[in-house]
């Protein structure tokens, strides 16, 4: 029902995963998580993100830095904003959360809380394989995975996917294939959506 495509190094992602979790339990929707780069999307059809980090509007990311911190703390997370590392390259994290398909879970959670919460550099192996020992992932399994060319080959293809269903950027969320949302603050959308598919299949 809910498809979440995703990439860890986007702060908005690391709220949704976390807001998504409980309201598709309570509502008993299955997610499919789908790893993503999102630094592929915005190359592709959003470059004017990288415009707005050179020139940002001071009001608007003065404010953005509050909004970031009242949705945190509605949602029970820490959140440093900027990290030291910004933007990281993450690419390594989502061949590995792709890597380990249905299991992507656990995984995905400590690397969002390392950067996020813990402001750690993801796209460093150190901090990977601290990770992968913390959830119970052999490390050296880890890296020969990510670097498999099924892998690499997947997250690309991903990527391209959600560009092709009309994604531009982290998280883009569809329920029932067609129906696409944007960011954290859609999730009241998103539940409503479901109700709704809910309500006619019954």
């Amino acid at each position: 029902m809910i498809e979440f495509f995703f990439d860890c190094s986007s702060p908005w992602t690391y709220l949704a995963f976390h807001n998504i979790q409980p309201l598709a339990k309570e509502l008993g929707a299955e997610i499919t998580w789908r790893p993503i780069l999102v630094g592929g999307i915005f190359n592709t059809v959003n470059p004017s993100v990288y415009a707005q980090r050179e020139k940002p509007v001071p009001l608007k990311a003065r404010y953005m830095k509050k909004d970031l911190a009242d949705w945190a703390r509605s949602a029970g997370l820490s959140i440093k904003m900027p990290p030291t590392v910004f933007p990281v390259n993450s690419v390594k994290a989502m061949r590995g959360c792709v890597w380990l398909g249905k299991d992507m879970v656990p995984f995905a959670t400590s690397v969002f809380e390392a950067y996020w919460g813990g402001d750690k550099d993801i796209s460093q192996d150190a901090v990977l394989a601290e990770i992968c020992r913390k959830v119970g992932i052999d490390e050296q399994k880890f890296f020969a995975g990510i670097s498999e060319q099924a892998i690499k080959d997947q997250l690309k293809a991903n990527t391209e996917e959600v560009v092709a269903r009309g994604g531009f950027g982290s998280p883009t969320i569809f329920v029932n294939k067609t129906d696409m949302y944007f960011g954290n603050d859609r999730l009241p959308l998103i539940r409503e959506a479901l109700l709704r598919s809910t309500a006619s299949a019954a």
